[in-house]
């Protein structure tokens, strides 16, 4: 019987290595033959459904960039109106265009939709019109380093948004990132090369795993547009005010020397700066970046496939895909995990809420102070003091994952700037009862958003009616001539015979 059951077990365990020896050859088949190139990747390719062709799981995933049903308890992967939720915005932005319009970013794949539709690129109706220069085009696709390759960095950054209308159609993609002959990671935007060369460092000494960070600042970071780069003509030239350092402190810091403003405000008529999204800056103030984690371990984790490992270029929050972005690390359970991001975020939410409120409440205050009589020496210092506080606000909320990413280095922001702008309001009650007005300035509904934009002088149904006409007139033709062009480019399939 002993030998009976001794040969089952034995035929059983033979059987089972047989089929783990059969699953290993498959598998080990399968990733041999898995990235055969079918087309050849000539030049910088903007279609990501060209490189889709060699690289079909990686493609396919960063089509999941289209979803808009992620929600977390801040987030959202769909659309949603921050004017809406935070009103006091609208004062905060008089005089710019993030006062008409200012929405949660979407996925990778919504790029040029979102940037035709905001109120902030207005509705130009022909080449050569509208608000907003070429080089707000810069993030927003792979065309742009086809179009720096094709005419010249200098000639991109030249002119209007319309002007490139109908050569930016592609969304942010494969050739943004990748080189397409090696597939390494590389820098195809001269911002981050000329920041690094400004501090002194070379950013071909990066890293591979550095460089999984670096694709990343290429555009999530704070910079401006430099008009008066020496032999840039009338080019905006998109640059990073990294020369004195990387911290909120170091930028501020580097625009006061020249005395860079990105808008004069129209209420407290304060020279201010506005914060992009300086994600990279504050991840690096971080726990997880000192701990060498890139931006792709958690936001674009490896997964397995048929045996294949891969990159999953389904670009977002980690909250939604918790397993394969902390799991690698963490050993807590999900829900604890979620609960530690949720009670940083809803802290420093907390702040910046209150802190939004003062500063709207300050440059309410300034204008009654100008309406008054106010000197320009009086008004000095309360400008400065809410040029400072705004800007310290404004780079701990645009970043959007600043409350997790570095949530003691934003929290002291946040704090700084409170500090700032109550201090500001105490020297603006002075200066009003030096003018002889001796009680609360009146306020109007900082609730409201429509309310808070009339206030401040805003047409928004005009604004919506003109972008309406654009969207249905002009959009189209940018959409079809791009289109059109691609067309007219030929993809080379490589032949597999023998």
């Amino acid at each position: 019987m002993k030998n009976w059951m001794l040969f089952t077990i034995t035929a059983l365990a033979a059987f089972l290595l047989a089929l783990l020896a059969v699953n290993i050859f498959e598998r080990k088949s399968e990733a041999k033959f898995a990235y055969q190139p079918k087309v050849a990747l000539e030049g910088i390719e903007p279609r990501d459904s060209v490189w889709g062709l060699n690289y079909p799981r990686q493609y396919q995933s960063y089509m999941k960039t289209k979803e808009t049903t992620f929600k977390s308890m801040f987030g959202t992967s769909g659309h949603h109106d921050i004017l809406d939720s935070d009103p006091e915005l609208v004062i905060l932005w008089a005089g710019y265009g993030f006062s008409k319009d200012y929405n949660a970013p979407k996925g990778h794949a919504w790029a040029i939709d979102d940037i035709h539709k905001t109120l902030r690129t207005g509705a130009p109706m022909k080449a050569g019109e509208g608000p907003m220069p070429s080089t707000c085009w810069t993030c927003k696709s792979t065309d742009v380093p086809r179009l720096m390759n094709e005419i010249g960095v200098a000639e991109y950054y030249t002119g209007k948004w319309a002007d490139l209308g109908t050569q930016v159609v592609n969304p942010i993609g494969c050739a943004d990132c990748h080189n397409p002959q090696t597939m390494k990671l590389t820098i195809t935007r001269p911002a981050l090369i000329e920041a690094f060369e400004a501090m002194g460092k070379d950013i071909n000494d990066a890293s591979h795993q550095e460089m999984r960070s670096l694709v990343c600042a290429q555009c999530h970071v704070e910079y401006y547009f430099d008009g008066k780069k020496e032999g840039a003509g009338e080019a905006k030239y998109l640059t990073f005010p990294w020369k004195d350092g990387m911290t909120a402190e170091n930028m501020e810091q580097y625009y006061d020397k020249f005395e860079f403003a990105d808008w004069t405000h129209t209420l407290s008529k304060t020279p201010m700066l506005k914060a992009q999204h300086p994600d990279y800056e504050v991840f690096t103030t971080g726990v997880h970046a000192k701990r060498g984690v890139s931006c792709a371990d958690c936001h674009m984790p490896y997964q397995t496939e048929g045996g294949q490992k891969f990159t999953n270029h389904h670009i977002g929050s980690p909250l939604s895909n918790v397993e394969n972005s902390c799991f690698v690390c963490h050993r807590e359970k999900v829900e604890d995990l979620v609960t530690d991001v949720y009670d940083r975020q809803r802290k420093i939410k907390e702040g910046t809420k209150k802190l939004q409120k003062l500063i709207a409440m300050a440059h309410i205050e300034a204008a009654k102070a100008w309406e008054l009589g106010a000197t320009e020496a009086q008004m000095m210092s309360i400008q400065a003091g809410i040029r400072h506080a705004q800007w310290r606000w404004d780079y701990s909320v645009a970043s959007h994952g600043a409350a997790f990413h570095s949530p003691l280095e934003t929290s002291s922001t946040v704090t700084a700037a409170t500090d700032m702008i109550q201090e500001t309001r105490i020297s603006l009650a002075r200066l009003l009862s030096d003018l002889g007005f001796n009680e609360p300035v009146p306020m109007p509904d900082l609730s409201s958003k429509e309310a808070l934009q009339a206030f401040i002088g805003l047409d928004m149904k005009q604004l919506k009616e003109e972008k309406e006409v654009f969207m249905e007139e002009i959009v189209p033709q940018w959409l079809k001539e791009g289109k059109k062009r691609e067309a007219s480019s030929s993809v080379k399939f490589i032949s597999t015979s023998n």
